[in-house]
């Protein structure tokens, strides 16, 4: 397994491989989360290319950057098991170089949800992605569904730029009790992860309804409102059902929809999804 830290090293090891790259894209602290999608792109591809990269500009001035939880040590020894052929770890200044003023904006599927809590979190996420596009070249990129809107984001600007690569998005990996793996959820205290399950059962709750026969939208969002209003730990910030490709809320449920939410438990801020048919 080969470390590149800066461009060169990374485009010298990816002009070794002339077949197939697949790529997965990560802030670390890495969970089996993760590293499903490295299955998956281990299983496709010949080459394997995992980057590791806290990335501040998708960060407020008021969120985790500086206590994001790390340890690389402990990743590259994961990755290592998985048989990853290159890590990408590059420094903040090798990805973002003094008076670097360049930005990549996806408009209107990230003026909802995420985008409407978090300001200027997608202009970052694009952007560093777009960059790790350029860098890595892969054939194929791997991204979790449990950040749809994430996903949807990246899949519109590769579409609307012309980018030369497909975009994956790979089933949400879940503890037991149902609560999706996220590197965030080492903030919780015991109670807190107890009171995290709540997210889940909204959205099973969701599922359920809708296999019922349940058409409104606005009855779902209530009922899911509801049962995490009952957790005394949880304070809610949206709670939707939208169209999965504008992410607009619905009335009706004739078509696919995407129920999702954010919600604190205690100081963590958690979000999950499942689409419903």
């Amino acid at each position: 397994m080969k470390i590149a830290n800066t461009f060169a090293q990374m485009k010298a090891a990816r002009a070794k491989s002339p077949g197939l790259v697949g790529f997965v894209a990560t802030m670390g602290y890495l969970h089996e989360g993760h590293l499903s999608l490295v299955k998956l792109a281990r299983a496709e591809n010949s080459l394997v290319v995992v980057s590791i990269f806290v990335n501040p500009t998708q960060f407020g001035p008021s969120e985790d950057f500086k206590s994001y939880p790390r340890d690389t040590e402990r990743d590259l020894a994961m990755l290592k098991k998985e048989k990853t052929d290159v890590v990408f770890m590059p420094s903040v200044e090798e990805m973002y170089p003094p008076r670097s003023n360049s930005w990549v904006v996806v408009e209107k599927v990230t003026d909802r949800l995420e985008g409407s809590f978090r300001p200027g979190h997608f202009k970052g996420v694009a952007t560093v992605v777009a960059k790790l596009f350029n860098i890595v070249e892969p054939t194929n990129a791997y991204f979790g569904q449990k950040d749809a809107q994430q996903v949807l984001v990246i899949k519109k600007m590769v579409a609307d730029l012309n980018m030369n690569l497909k975009v994956i998005a790979a089933p949400t990996v879940r503890e037991s009790d149902g609560l999706a793996m996220s590197s965030r959820n080492v903030y919780l205290n015991p109670q807190e992860r107890r009171a995290a399950t709540v997210l889940f059962k909204a959205l099973k709750l969701a599922k359920t309804l809708r296999g019922k026969g349940e058409s409104s939208a606005e009855m779902l969002r209530q009922k899911m409102t509801s049962l995490i209003s009952g957790e005394p730990l949880a304070k809610i910030e949206y709670v939707s059902i939208a169209d999965p490709e504008t992410l607009e809320e619905i009335t009706t449920i004739d078509r696919p929809a995407l129920a999702s939410m954010a919600v604190r438990i205690g100081k963590t801020r958690l979000i999950d999804n499942i689409l419903l048919e």
